[in-house]
């Protein structure tokens, strides 16, 4: 798949620069002078924020004035993103800014402090002030696969403190190290018991092919796959998976996105690739970028701004392809970015039928830029980490269909229940379930009372781009 590799070293003739000789000193601000050009040249709204219009300011001075009354860099930063329309509709909610790139550049490869489970928050009532979390998932190898602690589980305190809508953030965010205080579910009414579980995190990269396994419904054999990153450096692990799925012959896939909050364009394509087969060389997804960029690669390299159906993975290794004509894919509330570009990407293909929840709605993707002549990790100034994630494209399909903002609602709508979460993988998980049911068109649908409650957040979404979508600059 060809990637915007040229981008970062040729944008600096697309841009309109300050002209003046007088005042090149980009040093007085260093940061917020990195943070409003690097906006001002990549930004995917860029043309919605006057302060970053390309003769806001007539020379360096101008822009150091400019720089110089912020008092911190996420101040500015956050100053210079188009939030909210004049309507008050929320636009960006994704772009962020932080001060080590070495976090980021962990983060988008799934690698973070973590304790092995992944979990969800929920307001216990409709006074939305107290909330509770459950175990989606516990990761291998890490510190909670050693505790008594599994899907399904319910905790509504950290250290004895209950949690609220002002607080989990920081007794699950900011902590090493925590006792969790279970509870208790039953039909929608949570009841404390005595037990806790004592965590611990450290530094853990996470395989996103959680499960992968054929399961035989009469006729058909069944691909399910839970995969919950799209990390490219696990694309090889990934690829495998579709391996194991080629050599038992499967005649349908389930592929388990309701936990995966995005991740690598390239491998969202690969992935579609693998899928499929039949449709190599042709188009999976288009790039839209701000329209100084855009009008530039339309006129000079059109081709830089498409991602297509591939072969191969990034390393030579031959793509192992299905070929299917029809997929399942469960997707929930917390199903984001890349994820809904791979539905997306394949509808106008093959038929993919959603099964759950409608998804996040994130529609556009993300670079890195760092402090840098051309914004690459090369070269980078040495005085500070300060890098940024901002949006920086919209994302749509072959047919051009990219407006999904409110999120891709499912053929079948079926929410997880707090009564009968399942085991992930098993055929009597309840989303599985009726993803079989649907495939074999028989058996009955596993019924469970389907969870009141408003979601909060999820443990990916509280860490730093946790639902982000970006592409790889070469």
């Amino acid at each position: 798949m060809k990637k915007i590799g040229i981008l970062l070293l040729s944008v600096l003739t697309v841009s309109v620069t300050l002209h003046s000789c007088e005042d090149m000193d980009d040093n007085a601000v260093p940061v917020n002078d990195f943070i409003w050009k690097g906006l001002n040249q990549f930004y995917l709204w860029q043309s919605n924020v006057p302060n970053l219009a390309d003769n806001r300011f007539a020379n360096q001075a101008e822009l150091n004035a400019f720089l110089e009354s912020y008092n911190t860099p996420s101040a500015l930063f956050e100053s210079l993103l188009y939030r909210t329309d004049a309507a008050g509709n929320k636009v960006d909610r994704f772009s962020v800014l932080v001060e080590d790139y070495r976090v980021l550049e962990n983060a988008l490869q799934g690698v973070s402090m973590s304790n092995g489970v992944e979990f969800g928050l929920v307001y216990k009532d409709d006074t939305r002030t107290s909330v509770f979390g459950y175990v989606r998932y516990v990761m291998p190898g890490s510190d909670a696969s050693t505790k008594d602690i599994k899907r399904g589980d319910i905790f509504y305190a950290v250290n004895g403190t209950a949690l609220t809508g002002s607080n989990y953030y920081d007794l699950l965010a900011n902590q090493n190290f925590y006792k969790k205080n279970m509870a208790d579910y039953y039909v929608g009414k949570i009841t404390p018991n005595d037990k806790t579980v004592a965590l611990t995190k450290t530094e853990y990269s996470e395989n996103p092919v959680l499960v992968a396994k054929t399961i035989t419904a009469g006729s058909h054999t069944i691909g399910y796959l839970m995969y919950n990153g799209f990390y490219s450096n696990y694309d090889t692990q990934l690829n495998d998976a579709f391996g194991q799925f080629a050599a038992a012959g499967v005649t349908d896939l389930v592929l388990d996105l309701r936990y995966n909050g995005g991740g690598s364009v390239r491998t969202a394509t690969y992935l579609g690739s693998m899928i499929t087969g039949q449709f190599n060389g042709q188009i999976f997804c288009k790039e839209q970028w701000n329209s100084k960029l855009q009008a530039y690669y339309e006129s000079n390299n059109p081709t830089a701004l498409i991602n297509k159906f591939s072969a191969t993975l990034s390393n030579g290794s031959s793509i192992n392809s299905l070929r299917l004509n029809k997929v399942y894919i469960i997707a929930t509330g917390s199903t984001a970015s890349a994820s809904e570009l791979v539905i997306n990407g394949l509808k106008p293909y093959i038929e993919v039928q959603q099964i759950g929840k409608t998804t996040i709605g994130k529609n556009v993707g993300s670079i890195t830029l760092y402090d840098s002549p051309d914004f690459s990790a090369r070269n980078r100034n040495g005085s500070h980490r300060y890098a940024m994630q901002p949006i920086v494209f919209k994302i749509a399909n072959k047919n051009d269909f990219g407006d999904y903002a409110g999120g891709i609602a499912p053929n079948v709508e079926l929410g997880e229940s707090f009564d009968n979460m399942g085991v992930l993988g098993e055929e009597t998980e309840p989303l599985l379930a009726e993803a079989i049911r649907e495939i074999t068109g028989s058996g009955r649908r596993i019924l469970a009372p389907e969870t009141p409650h408003v979601a909060v957040r999820d443990s990916k979404s509280i860490r730093p781009l946790g639902n982000d979508m970006y592409t790889e600059i070469k």
